[in-house]
């Protein structure tokens, strides 16, 4: 049975259960609980990718190229925005999107070519309750299924993590299937749908939302080393182990 389809109880998780002094039931104490920083606009280095602050001098021109290798425009179908005309109007999107500090844009860039393939973002950043998204996921043909693809999601998690987020959320159409399945390779858990939560280019979205919590982050983060070491890849580049199958334990 698909996810979307799950009565609600059918995918809550178990609570651990508290009793205050009245014998309500109550969350977790953390009397240690301080703020979190906001990501900061640095470089952010892997192995086989980097993520630049999104710069419109630096990257549009290169993006749009990498974009319009696509065979149609089915990417932007479930973006707020695109597809663009030409690299000036998408360069017109860069230089506002550049400028925003929530969403906060990177240029996803491919260390092989040195050129820049996509485009992520951390979103709705609330350091009060180490809570962030990441989302406005902008991937051209030559990232795609790559191990650049991967290692740009595990970079942005590392990141929330390190910083002592508490919670690191995706959130999707509920029709965008490819978006779905990619949340649940990445390891995050399916948490409900909220229906009619958005209007974007003159139609409504329900939207699934997912999250990977700090206590997972120990275990997915071993697994996402483990399928991005070249170990796992043979000579042809065909992975060994499926970052699936490591990321289900």
């Amino acid at each position: 049975m698909d996810e979307s389809q799950l009565p609600f109880h059918a995918a809550e998780p178990q609570l651990k259960l508290q009793l205050n002094s009245w014998g309500q039931p109550i969350g977790a104490p953390l009397p240690a609980w301080v703020p979190r920083e906001r990501p900061a606009r640095d470089v952010i280095s892997g192995q086989y990718c980097r993520l630049e602050p999104l710069d419109p001098e630096r990257h549009a021109v290169e993006l749009f190229s990498a974009f319009s290798a696509a065979p149609d425009q089915r990417m932007w179908t479930y973006l707020p925005y695109g597809p663009f005309e030409s690299a000036e109007h998408y360069a017109e999107w860069c230089r506002s999107a550049s400028q925003s500090s929530d969403p906060q844009f990177f240029a996803i860039v491919e260390l092989k070519s040195q050129q820049p393939v996509g485009v992520a973002s951390f979103l709705r950043i609330d350091p009060a309750n180490g809570c962030i998204e990441v989302g406005h996921l902008q991937f051209s043909p030559r990232m795609q299924q790559t191990t650049v693809a991967t290692e740009s999601m595990f970079l942005m998690m590392q990141t929330a993590f390190e910083l002592g987020y508490r919670r690191y959320e995706w959130k999707c159409d509920a029709f965008n299937a490819p978006s779905r399945a990619a949340a649940r390779r990445l390891g995050f858990q399916y948490e409900g749908l909220f229906r009619q939560a958005v209007i974007y280019k003159q139609r409504t979205r329900d939207t699934t939302w997912y999250s990977i919590i700090d206590s997972e982050w120990p275990g997915l983060r071993a697994a996402f080393i483990q399928w991005l070491s070249p170990a796992n890849f043979d000579v042809l580049g065909r992975q060994r182990v499926r970052l699936s199958e490591l990321t289900a334990k």
